[in-house]
C-alpha cells in the first residue's frame, strides 16, 4: 500500500477513466484511493512537482499527469476537483484550459471543494449548456478521513448523474449521499460546519474550565465521553487541547473560509446564525495570535 493512503477494501466498481484536479492535503489521498480501486487516473495540480510526485508514488497503477485541467479531463468519464475556494474552482473549470473545455459530452464533473452554493449553481448551468453534468460534492472527515478513504460526501445535482458517479466516489468515502438539486451539497456542508464550530467551542470551554478547576483532564474526558457530552470533537480533540497541541488537522484559515460561506449564505436566505458569527470572530482572534495554520481546535488558546 502506498504511504499516502491506508489499506481499504474497495466495493466492486467497473474501472473508469478519471481525472483528479487539485492534489492538496485531501485531494492527494483521494486520488490515490481512486487509483488503488482500479480506476485509470490522470491528475493535474497547479504545482506540477506535486503531480509528478503523485505519479511516482502510484506509478505501478498507471497514473499520469497532464499540463492543464483540460488535458487531464480529456476522455475522462468522471472529473474530480478539490481546490481552495470559488475563484480557484472557476480557474480550473472554466476557460480554454479549464476542465469543461476538455471533457467529452455526457461526462460528469464532481466538485469536492467546499465552496459557495452560488458557484455550484453557476457551474451546473454552464455544464448543462455544454452537454456535461456537474455535481457539487463537498466532503467531511479531514485529512485522516481522506487517508483512510472514509470521507462523508454530501451532493447536489441531477439524480441520474449522481448514480453514475456514486460507486466511483465510494473509493475514497464511506457515504456518498444526494441531498437535493444543485447547491444542496454545499448548503449541507455549511450545516456541517455550523455544528463542528459550535462543538469545538464547547469542548474548548469545557477543557479550559476543567484545567482552571484543577481537575485531572484526562479522567474528566474519559468519564464524560461515556455520557450525553460524547462527541467526535470531545473524543478526538479534547486531550490535544489539554496538551496544547495544534500542529495537525483542519487549519484555522480553512474553517474561517467555511464559516464565511455560512455567514454570507445566512444573509442571503435570512437564517439567524449568531453563535456561528461569534465563533468566526473567535477564530479571527486565533489568526491574530499567529495561529492561521493551527488546527481549528486551537480556539482554546483564547481561553488560556
Amino acid at each position: 500500500m502506498n504511504a499516502s493512503i491506508e489499506t481499504k477494501t474497495y466495493a466492486p466498481c467497473a474501472p473508469h477513466v478519471v481525472a483528479f484536479i487539485g492534489l492538496g492535503v485531501m485531494g492527494y489521498s483521494m486520488a490515490g484511493h481512486l487509483a488503488s480501486a482500479g480506476h485509470r487516473v490522470t491528475v493535474y495540480n497547479r504545482t506540477a512537482s506535486k503531480a509528478a510526485h503523485f505519479c511516482d508514488e502510484f506509478a505501478k497503477l498507471g497514473t499520469r499527469s497532464a499540463p492543464t485541467p483540460a488535458a487531464a479531463a480529456k476522455d475522462a468519464d468522471v472529473v474530480f476537483t478539490c481546490v481552495g475556494n470559488d475563484a480557484d474552482l472557476r480557474s480550473v473549470v472554466l476557460g480554454d484550459a479549464g476542465a469543461f473545455a476538455g471533457m467529452k459530452r455526457g461526462a460528469v464533473l464532481v466538485d469536492n471543494t467546499t465552496a459557495s452554493a452560488n458557484v455550484a449553481r453557476e457551474l451546473s448551468a454552464q455544464a448543462e449548456k455544454l452537454g456535461l453534468h456537474f455535481i457539487d460534492a463537498p466532503i467531511s472527515g479531514g485529512d485522516s478521513g481522506a487517508k483512510k478513504g472514509i470521507l462523508t460526501v454530501m451532493c447536489g445535482g441531477d439524480a441520474t448523474a449522481f448514480e453514475r458517479i456514486r460507486p466511483v466516489a465510494m473509493a475514497y468515502a464511506r457515504a456518498v449521499t444526494l441531498i437535493g438539486p444543485s447547491g444542496a451539497g454545499q448548503l449541507t456542508k455549511m450545516v456541517n460546519q455550523i455544528c463542528v464550530s459550535s462543538a469545538v467551542q464547547g469542548v474548548a470551554e469545557a477543557v479550559a474550565f476543567a484545567q482552571k478547576a484543577g481537575l485531572d483532564v484526562s479522567k474528566v474526558l474519559g468519564v464524560i465521553s461515556k455520557g450525553a457530552a460524547q462527541s467526535w470533537q470531545l473524543e478526538n480533540r479534547g486531550q490535544t487541547m489539554a496538551d496544547d497541541r495544534f500542529d495537525f488537522g483542519f487549519a484555522v484559515d480553512w474553517i474561517r473560509k467555511d464559516l464565511g460561506l455560512v455567514v454570507d449564505e445566512a444573509k442571503r436566505n435570512g437564517a439567524r446564525v449568531p453563535m456561528t458569527a461569534l465563533i468566526d470572530q473567535f477564530y479571527a482572534d486565533v489568526q491574530a495570535m499567529g495561529g492561521a495554520r493551527w488546527d481549528c481546535s486551537s480556539l482554546i488558546k483564547r481561553l488560556k
